[in-house]
């Protein structure tokens, strides 16, 4: 009885070991240099476009086990840059991100499904400022290579798009969506390379 307990043990410790090897192996590293989070909004006539420069996330994927895949990312709101620092600071104030009080914004998935082919959704709760949402992003998985740059390490492909209405997450009051200057919604694009070691 011993015996087959002790065997037993020894089976779980090793599957333990394989699975936590499986789920390191899954583990992605954002690639600074080529990752971005974009987005554009209407302006009257013109569309302004603009970017945040500082984010980092934490990315599990692995297409033959989306049970353990993981997009978790946080941005730094006085990030914000539309290349013009008069209108950067005015996103920044209480009157629309309210940097301050409310330095990061958040996402944090609780699901990957995939739809089709290369297109998948991650399920998640979105946090900007003091609102936090559930909210599905469509994405689109590039694969995986070989680095040109190391034979060692492997790249991953990632695109992601959805709108945003802003005024549900109380950026800003609607005063200026009424006016007919800025409008509500925000198209966003995420866009990223990660790499890992094979």
């Amino acid at each position: 009885m011993r015996k087959t307990t002790k065997i037993t043990a020894t089976v779980m410790f090793l599957m333990a070991i394989i699975l936590q090897a499986q789920a390191a192996g899954s583990d992605w590293k954002l690639d600074p240099a080529h990752a971005g989070i974009y987005f554009e909004i209407d302006h009257i006539y013109a569309v302004t476009r603009g970017y945040f420069e500082e984010f980092d996330g934490k990315v599990i994927f692995d297409p033959d086990n989306l049970g353990g895949s993981i997009f978790d990312f946080k941005v730094e709101v006085d990030s914000i840059n539309t290349g013009n620092s008069k209108r950067d600071g005015h996103l920044e104030g209480n009157e629309f991100f309210g940097a301050r009080k409310f330095p990061v914004m958040t996402f944090k998935s609780t699901n990957v499904k995939k739809v089709e082919g290369d297109q998948y959704v991650v399920e998640g709760t979105l946090t900007v400022k003091d609102v936090s949402k559930t909210v599905s992003v469509p994405f689109t998985f590039f694969g995986i290579k070989q680095s040109p740059f190391d034979k060692d390490s492997e790249v991953a492909g990632f695109e992601a798009r959805l709108a945003i209405d802003r005024l549900e997450y109380n950026v800003g009051n609607g005063k200026y969506y009424e006016m007919g200057v800025i409008g509500k919604d925000v198209d966003v694009l995420i866009s990223f390379e990660a790499t890992r070691k094979k």
